[in-house]
């Protein structure tokens, strides 16, 4: 079954069930299935979609991440259609098209469904390193007549300050880049723009604008970062192409398991008619941590279709992850997780993680 026809399946259903007063829920409505964004370091909207899109109306946003919390509260779809912030038939004038302060919403863009971008405030951080990479991931393979990323200057605080077009400073770009060029992920192409400063502490944004060799649409996006770190922090392999259709309200069913140095949980974040997206969260014991492995064995034959931060594979009734190149090193008490796209029945597996010290 198309991707297409399963998300009409999934409106058609939840439709019904809404009209029939069964259950009330804040109806995503897909993201735009033919864009892109930066998913490392996340973008505002992208970092609030990855966080909280399988727990949006999780109350404990409010408090854990209250700059989401009031996109959440603003505009769902903003998070949902995560990779449409977009604007048409700039021809290069970025400046002209989008005032100062609203460089976040490009320039209130899409009728204002991402104007909470632009608010002031403690934004979830990505900690990096003075070397460190910006990756644009594209759902659709235009390719990049140009991409050019900016990070704001020395003493600019996004904590309380909103963004001007005069604080940036142009420290990386690239010129035609064909999608042929760019690295073939599931579900589309990814690039990986290289930034190199020195001297950078503290809280910074970095501010990317992919030009796509698509008519002529302009993406803008920023991402909050903390400079401090040892290396380039990359993001997740593949995002998710479709969003969690039943996003949970309660905790995940499946309770942690242990073994050797980690704990691995699970959570069903978007189930249809033969299939299911999942995420699970690995969390290192009292040692850090130098790589991990996740078993899940289900009462049923598995099918993996898609995977995100690992490699996922089935086979019979068990599903094995092992971690991503970048994200087997997990501090002591630290998290990551992973997601994939499976085919039958999720159930609720048993759960083995094992990890390397």
């Amino acid at each position: 079954m198309s991707s297409f026809l399963r998300a009409r399946l999934l409106i058609s259903a939840l439709a019904g069930l809404l009209a029939a007063g069964t259950f009330a829920v804040v109806l995503p409505s897909g993201p735009a299935a033919a864009h892109g964004n930066v998913t490392g370091p996340a973008s505002r909207n992208y970092g609030c979609y990855e966080r909280w899109g399988s727990k949006f109306q999780d109350p404990a946003m409010a408090t854990q991440d209250p700059m989401c919390w009031q996109a959440w509260q603003a505009d769902p779809n903003a998070m949902w259609n995560w990779n449409g912030l977009f604007r048409e038939g700039v021809a290069g004038n970025h400046q002209a098209a989008i005032p100062d302060g609203q460089l976040c919403s490009a320039g209130h863009t899409q009728s204002g469904r991402y104007n909470a971008m632009d608010a002031v405030g403690d934004w979830t951080a990505t900690t990096v390193g003075n070397s460190f990479n910006v990756r644009l991931f594209d759902g659709a393979s235009h390719g990049a007549d140009y991409i050019r990323v900016y990070v704001t200057k020395p003493g600019f605080n996004p904590v309380t300050q909103a963004l001007k077009w005069s604080d940036l400073d142009l420290v990386s770009q690239i010129g035609n880049t064909p999608a042929a060029r760019w690295t073939q992920v599931s579900g589309g192409v990814q690039i990986d723009v290289p930034v190199a400063l020195s001297g950078r502490t503290g809280r910074a944004m970095v501010y990317t604008i992919w030009q796509a060799s698509h008519l002529d649409q302009s993406y803008y996006f920023c991402s909050d970062v903390s400079f401090g770190g040892t290396g380039t922090t990359p993001p997740p392999t593949t995002p998710p192409t479709t969003p969690p259709t039943t996003p949970p309200t309660t905790p995940p069913t499946t309770p942690p398991a242990s073994s050797a140095g980690c704990t691995a949980s699970f959570a069903v974040t978007g189930q249809w008619q033969g299939g299911y997206q999942a995420d699970v969260t690995v969390t290192a014991g009292s040692t850090a941590i130098k790589s991990w492995k996740v078993t899940l064995g289900y009462g049923s034959a598995q099918a993996v279709t898609n995977s995100w931060n690992a490699t996922v594979s089935a086979s019979g009734t068990t599903v094995t992850a092992t971690n991503a190149g970048y994200n087997g090193s997990v501090a002591a008490g630290s998290r990551t997780t992973f997601g994939f796209i499976g085919s039958g029945t999720p159930g609720t597996p048993s759960l083995t993680c094992t990890a390397t010290t």
